[in-house]
């Protein structure tokens, strides 16, 4: 999670600020997974596999409170917790698309 006084001292640097958001190695995974449609917990875990299930709700609790993510809880039985973008989270789309693009063309591409 990022601090208010931590944005503040990155602010000097837009891409730092917005490392400083979406840094690390799971959070711009978990950001592409949502890109599309609503997830829950269980549908985030079986798209990246390699990621532990404390992890990853350490990773969308700090989406979260930086309003990257919105996290919806419906009072059902069994307990029911959706995922999705926030209006910030849906404004890094095309940040994510660019990485998507760049990885198909300089690494996927150039496997022999």
């Amino acid at each position: 999670m990022v601090t208010k006084e931590e944005k503040k001292v990155e602010i000097n640097c837009p891409v730092s600020a917005m490392l400083a958001l979406i840094g690390g190695k799971w959070k711009p995974v978990i950001l592409y997974c949502l890109r599309s449609e609503t997830r829950r917990f269980g549908e985030i875990a079986a798209r990246i596999p390699t990621i532990s299930r404390k992890v990853l709700t350490d990773q969308l609790k700090e989406l979260e409170q930086d309003n990257l993510i919105i996290r919806e809880q419906f009072n059902e039985t069994p307990p029911r917790v959706e995922y999705s973008l926030s209006e910030l989270g849906k404004s890094m789309a095309p940040v994510l698309e660019a990485m998507e693009k760049w990885g198909i063309e300089n690494i996927f591409n150039r496997r022999e």
